[in-house]
């Protein structure tokens, strides 16, 4: 306490000594500064005027003033917007976990809408649109040159209304449309079922309830396996989740973690800095994790992922993550509406910022492309040969028992065909559980 005084003490000392020698130079600074910036707001003032007395057509002025504080703030970043009333409102309802559109997570890149991931069960991720898919056209009318929100508004309609997007999916592809159906989007946080003895949990965004979703769908797996020690490990997918609220994911990371930094966010201000730290209690009593993650796992899904990777609690594998290491504030304003500020970023308990880079998995496993399943009808075995001897030194039991065996086996492989990095995980499970039991 006294360094801090001191500190304090000495920088205010200092501070009166520069500015008795230097007042002159910086209130001139100061002053041309103010001058400056009164002078933009003057010619700010002068075009407004300007457009509503000359424009073509009649223009509204709540519009044109929109339009200009949204034009200020998407200037900043993709992440930062202005929130009309109507916008506003929808947002609070869509982290609540019920909202009407597609289903997808959009951002902007190069002019175009970027697809960051579709949200299972909806409209999007049903007609096979994908992560990293770019939307060219709404209805055939082009995206380009509009703002983020204008895009939006254009994806945005009554639910149960038609909309056709144009898609284009690789460069070196023509663009194909693809026809949508609005709906009202459930979003069901979490979802837990039982992959053999490993519980397989799909978080497929972070909003108010994911935790408890979280917690709920665990305890229900837990007993469903017929008690802790029947289940081996847990396969956290967070492929495709866009990310939510930033105190969810924190809670998610907390409830594999038993102590340690899970992140840091820091702001152009130092006190604005936080760090949150994990509390004592992991859910899973320390069983074996693998994340997986691809390139629409952003935001949020980062930071539990880079939590987890960095305090070596689990093994992270899939594909390089999208790259979001930065928080939004939202700040309510007059009008009812809202400003989405771009205000830190944020750092995984290492000191990582992974805006721009990604969460690299400790196991790069790609995901596999239609045509690259392997083909199970094409093994065969001395036991397919006409005629070939039975093995007699197997009791009925043995060879029922080799029978569910085998059947395992062809399950395992057909799920490499449906899931390749799924499948990739539980294996990854099923050798640590082998490990652990060394």
């Amino acid at each position: 306490m006294k360094k801090t005084l001191f500190a304090a003490v000495m920088g205010a000392l200092a501070g009166v000594l520069v500015t008795t020698q230097f007042v002159g130079p910086i209130l001139a600074q100061e002053t041309e500064r103010q001058r400056s910036t009164y002078e933009y707001l003057d010619l700010f003032g002068n075009i407004f005027e300007r457009v509503r007395a000359g424009y073509v057509e009649g223009v509204d002025d709540r519009d044109l003033i929109e339009s200009a504080i949204n034009g200020m703030l998407t200037s900043l970043d993709p992440h930062s917007s202005y929130l009309p009333p109507d916008d506003f409102d929808d947002m609070r309802v869509s982290t609540r976990g019920e909202f009407g559109g597609l289903g997808i997570e959009v951002t902007q890149e190069e002019g175009f809408i970027k697809v960051v991931s579709p949200i299972d069960d909806t409209p999007a991720s049903d007609a096979g649109i994908e992560s990293g898919d770019y939307i060219t056209h709404v209805d055939g009318e082009s995206v380009l040159g509009l703002t983020l929100t204008e895009a939006v508004d254009l994806l945005r309609g009554p639910v149960g209304s038609e909309i056709v997007i144009t898609v284009v999916r690789d460069v070196n592809e023509e663009p194909f449309d693809v026809t949508l159906v609005r709906d009202t989007i459930k979003i069901q946080a979490v979802r837990g079922r039982l992959e053999g003895d490993s519980v397989v949990l799909r978080l497929t965004t972070f909003y108010q309830q994911t935790f408890d979703n979280l917690r709920s769908e665990f305890n229900e797996q837990i007993d469903a396996a017929g008690g802790s020690d029947e289940v081996a490990g847990i396969v956290l997918d967070l492929r495709n989740n866009p990310g939510g609220l930033l105190s969810q994911a924190i809670q998610v990371s907390d409830a594999f973690l038993e102590r340690g930094e899970i992140v840091s966010t820091r702001g152009r201000d130092p006190q604005d800095s936080d760090r949150y730290n994990a509390s004592s209690g992991d859910i899973t009593e320390g069983k074996p994790i693998v994340v997986l993650i691809n390139g629409g796992s952003a935001s949020a899904s980062e930071i539990v992922a880079g939590a987890l990777q960095d305090h070596r609690r689990a093994i992270v594998i899939g594909e390089k993550s999208f790259g979001k290491g930065s928080v939004q504030t939202i700040i309510p304003l007059q009008g009812n509406g809202a400003m989405r500020l771009t205000t830190a970023r944020y750092y995984t308990p290492s000191g990582r910022s992974i805006q721009a880079l990604g969460i690299e998995p400790d196991i790069l496993v790609r995901r596999r492309l239609p045509g690259e399943e392997e083909d199970l009808s094409a093994r065969r075995s001395e036991a397919d040969l006409r005629g070939s001897l039975e093995n007699d030194s197997l009791t009925d039991a043995e060879r029922r028992l080799l029978e569910q065996e085998r059947e395992r086996l062809e399950a395992d492989a057909q799920r490499r065909n449906d899931d390749y990095q799924l499948a990739y995980a539980l294996d990854i499970l099923k050798g640590l559980a082998v490990l652990r039991e060394d």
